[in-house]
């Protein structure tokens, strides 16, 4: 089964993120139900997540169901079996030299599915993704045929990559979509209305290799669910709060602009948000991050579940998608991750300089790092 229009995360729920309120286990475990029997089909993972927990906790939930009925995304890359967690930068990715060389990557890769899957109660992924790759991860014929013996082996459908944690990697996302493009069938950006920049720089690379996008932070950290106003209060490890000052003042205002557009189609602005992503090249899914919030006066993770369940079909046209990019238009917001010319020295977990494939890639989408991936706005 391949990805639905509309998917469930396991980072959803506030356990393995610090977001919102942590749900306990039971409720947890009955949200991911409820998105189920309202008919989001597309459940994903990572193994890292709560080292394992996440896994754990999906394939509870899914126990009894009918393999066949369901899309099972999952995604392995950070070595949390023989790596030790650097704070909340976290567990080294497989490919870090210390841990390994080159010729170990794809043993690494089969043992950590194989044990994703064990606690998922499952033979096979959908789809796996090579989550939050380093530089080694976009560029190595190691890893990717590493990643092809998988598919080979039936341990998975397809393949993909996940860029992350933070925002950026778009000169590495786009070197790999063309080098292993014939591998690839999906790969997840963050991109919503209030975000366009920079992930839509890599659709067009993305449609030239019939690479399917799923996107993630649809909400734009939870102001697309309509339940953070200016002034609410986010709790002390919320990540959130790195967000700079006064983010959601300034998303509510915007929002606000794209109001009457949503009532003109009936949709809630989480609708919205989902289908002006759909409405973009390549995308085919959206996996918003579902949030309990604290304080009085907000949406249950449940009501947030049936808004996106409830997502009809329909596609903005290119004068709204237009309308809305130019009111969410948010180049040089932040300082990007990835490949960046104001990295020196040796590569580091998710930032790096810029190798002249890199600076050949970009030449080639016209892409120019100095102008179109660096940070303007005052820090």
């Amino acid at each position: 089964m391949d990805l639905t229009r509309t998917a469930y995360g396991t980072w959803n729920g506030g356990r393995f993120m610090h977001f919102g309120e942590a749900l306990p286990e039971e409720r947890y475990i009955k949200v991911i139900q409820h998105a189920y029997q309202r008919g989001i089909r597309t459940f994903m993972t990572a193994d890292v997540y709560g080292s394992g927990a996440a896994d754990e906790l999906l394939g509870r939930a899914l126990a009894g169901l009918p393999r066949d009925s369901y899309c099972l995304v999952g995604a392995v890359g950070h070595d949390f079996y023989s790596g030790k967690r650097d704070g909340s930068k976290g567990f080294p990715r497989f490919t870090n030299p210390v841990l390994r060389p080159p010729n170990q990557f794809a043993d690494y890769l089969r043992m950590a599915t194989e044990k994703s899957l064990a606690r998922l109660h499952a033979d096979h992924f959908d789809l796996l993704l090579l989550h939050n790759p380093d530089a080694t991860g976009y560029t190595s014929d190691a890893v990717w045929n590493g990643l092809d013996k998988l598919r080979e082996a039936k341990l998975t459908e397809r393949l993909g990559v996940a860029p992350g944690p933070a925002n950026g990697f778009t000169l590495d996302l786009v070197l790999c979509l063309e080098r292993f493009g014939p591998l690839l069938d999906w790969a997840m950006i963050i991109l919503n209305p209030l975000e366009p920049w920079p992930g839509h720089l890599c659709l067009p690379a993305a449609v030239q290799q019939d690479v399917k996008i799923i996107t993630r932070v649809v909400d734009y950290g939870g102001l697309f669910h309509d339940d953070v106003k200016p002034g609410h209060q986010f709790g002390p490890q919320d990540h959130r709060t790195f967000r700079p000052a006064g983010w959601v003042e300034a998303g509510h205002t915007k929002l606000e602009k794209l109001r009457d557009l949503a009532r003109q189609h009936g949709l809630t602005m989480l609708q919205l948000a989902s289908i002006w992503n759909l409405s973009q090249p390549a995308v085919q899914s959206v996996i918003p991050t579902l949030i309990q919030e604290t304080g009085a006066g907000t949406k249950s993770i449940e009501t947030k579940v049936d808004e996106l369940a409830e997502l009809p079909e329909l596609k903005l046209s290119a004068e709204e998608c237009e309308f809305i990019a130019h009111i969410g238009a948010n180049k040089g917001c932040m300082t990007l991750k990835g490949a960046s010319r104001a990295h020196t020295g040796e590569p580091e977990a998710d930032k790096w300089g810029l190798t002249p494939d890199l600076e050949a890639v970009g030449k080639r989408w016209g892409v120019d790092p100095d102008r179109d991936l660096t940070c303007t706005h005052a820090q």
